[in-house]
């Protein structure tokens, strides 16, 4: 069996250095070291790294090339991401999130993972997102936390 993809954000490489995320960060962080899990990140990912501290930036050189997976945010995500914003799910100062939904989705990835409980990990913006999903023939997406992640494993 293929091993799952799981998009990550940059707050799930923060998480490790959390008191409060630390041990779930972790845990995901060694499932893509041993493979049983594929990271997949984005460019809009790899650019916001390029301002978080070096040892958040070290965490995702740790996982090995073979169990991570690059993705760049398309003129696909990039239209989808506005859909989000024009139905309200989420507004124009939160464009990076919407982003990150959206080449999430349009990589079609199992699942994306992240911390951000106010624009990401939210019930009522997982349901937006959800919605537009389907009105623009995309499939919903899961987002979860590395938390629930682990707990279901992968």
């Amino acid at each position: 069996m293929k091993p799952k993809r799981v998009y990550i954000d940059t707050s799930v490489l923060g998480g490790c250095f959390e008191p409060e995320f630390l041990t779930a960060s972790l845990a995901l962080i060694e499932q893509f070291r041993s493979g049983t899990l594929i990271a997949v990140i984005s460019n809009l990912a790899v650019l916001e790294l390029d301002r978080a501290p070096v040892s958040v930036r070290a965490v995702l050189v740790r996982i090995p090339a073979a169990h991570r997976e690059n993705v760049l945010v398309t003129p696909e995500a990039a239209r989808l991401a506005r859909c989000y914003i024009a139905a309200g799910v989420i507004g124009w100062s939160m464009l990076e999130d919407a982003e990150h939904i959206a080449t999430a989705t349009v990589h079609e990835v199992d699942a994306i993972v992240s911390w951000n409980f106010k624009h990401i990990v939210n019930t009522q913006r997982i349901q937006g997102y959800h919605s537009v999903n389907v009105r623009e023939r995309w499939p919903p997406i899961a987002i979860r936390t590395p938390a629930e992640v682990i707990a279901n494993g992968g």
